[in-house]
């Protein structure tokens, strides 16, 4: 009897100790509930910051972060709980302290390693009278393409003035010259050259502005390749006939592509023209065209000096020359690899280079095959016209520029098979 009354005792106070600590447990997570629950902004504060499209942070009295949009940890802005960048913070102490809005561009490191910056237009004003709003908007495709646009004029400037001034230079010592018939031919030969070079410059500045307007996606026709490449083989002929330079094709593309023929004939002759310009002379051009994987492959290899890597960086670029003053002196003006470049683009491909220094250089356009094309189309391939079968036909492999280049190229480049040119600046 006595230790049934002991059991019931001390399973009465195991029962007791088991309700108070239950008790005891729920009011602790209510406390922490309490002191951990999401800060409160202003009625109405979350919905407009949810739809203004713009990068957002707040932050409380103490600059901790309570609430940021996934684009603003994209851009960098903040990482975990904190606000980033210094130049941020400064904007939030300077409306606390004043309560004025701030705005203001900064350009900013994109992520803690590396070189890669982020332009943002930052406006700073408070919200409530706890918290303040940071809304941040990328300017950085802006900015980079305001630099671009100052950087063309200024070069479109610089560029015109060399060869107007040397008319004009050359028309004073034409007249003063008048009674000298060997001094006038002299000077008259070299109006000539200028004005030359002066129209060709024109015509390639207006030739990349009517490609940045140009829309192949809705503009755009079915292209052979092929006749393409016969075509911009045509308009080379004499600059290369000049030089005794032979222009070998090989290969054949049976799939077409997508896009303007004219303005894929002005890049592939660009390729081949500054092909010609910088080989030495009694040498080949070689022109390789392949179809795989759904892509047609047009090379153009020059057998020249090759390029360094740094040069080739920066081929692509407007008026880039990598030797300016042989590029003048053969009529160059900086801008053929430009447009090639655009041209590619717009049509959904890519250009590449390979070169060596004493080993020439192999430009590469890659084109998509245009989708839906009948299988049957390949069957019977047609006659090549007579100028293009003529330089086709009995041509040998291009050899390379020197004994060991095919083997000391590396091996998951594109072969040498196909084209390439040697450009001393962005079209030379």
């Amino acid at each position: 009897m006595l230790l049934g009354v002991i059991a019931g005792l001390l399973g009465l106070s195991f029962g007791v100790f088991g309700v108070l600590a239950f008790r005891a447990s729920e009011k602790q997570r209510e406390l922490v509930e309490i002191e951990y629950d999401e800060p409160a902004l202003p009625p109405g504060s979350a919905e407009v910051l949810a739809v203004v499209g713009q990068a957002f942070v707040v932050v409380d009295a103490i600059d901790g972060v309570v609430r940021a949009s996934p684009a603003a940890y994209a851009y960098g802005l903040v990482r975990g709980h904190t606000v980033v960048h210094r130049e941020l913070l400064d904007m939030t102490a300077n409306v606390r302290r004043d309560g004025v809005i701030l705005e203001r561009q900064l350009e900013l490191p994109r992520g803690p390693l590396g070189q890669g910056t982020i332009v943002v237009q930052v406006r700073a004003a408070m919200l409530g009278e706890e918290y303040i709003v940071l809304l941040a908007d990328d300017r950085t495709e802006i900015t980079r393409t305001e630099e671009i646009r100052n950087d063309f004029v200024a070069n479109v400037s610089h560029e015109l003035k060399t060869p107007v001034g040397a008319i004009s230079l050359l028309a004073e010592a034409l007249e003063s010259s008048a009674d000298d018939e060997d001094a006038v031919r002299r000077f008259a030969k070299r109006m000539h050259k200028e004005s030359a070079r002066l129209a060709a410059l024109v015509q390639d500045i207006i030739e990349l502005s009517r490609l940045q307007g140009a829309n192949v996606a809705q503009q755009g026709h079915p292209v052979d390749i092929n006749d393409v490449i016969s075509e911009a083989v045509d308009r080379s002929q004499l600059p290369a006939e000049s030089k005794n330079i032979q222009i070998v094709i090989g290969g054949r593309a049976e799939a077409k592509v997508y896009g303007d023929r004219d303005l894929l004939v002005t890049a592939l002759r660009n390729l081949i023209d500054n092909a010609i310009r910088y080989s030495p002379e009694n040498t080949r051009v070689g022109i390789g065209v392949r179809s795989k994987e759904g892509l047609v492959s047009v090379s153009v290899t020059d057998q020249g000096e090759g390029l360094s890597p740094e040069d080739q960086e920066r081929v692509f670029e407007r008026f880039y020359r990598v030797d300016a003053a042989r590029s003048r002196h053969t009529g160059g003006t900086g801008l053929g690899l430009s447009i090639v470049k655009h041209v590619v683009s717009n049509h959904g491909g890519e250009v590449t280079l390979w070169s060596q220094p004493g080993q020439g250089s192999t430009f590469t356009l890659r084109l998509p095959e245009m989708e839906g094309q009948e299988e049957d189309a390949a069957a019977e391939p047609r006659p090549l016209p007579a100028k293009e079968a003529k330089t086709q036909a009995p041509a040998p492999p291009l050899a390379p520029a020197s004994p060991q280049a095919q083997t000391d190229r590396p091996q998951a480049k594109e072969p040498r098979d196909a084209a390439g040119v040697h450009e001393r600046g962005a079209n030379a």
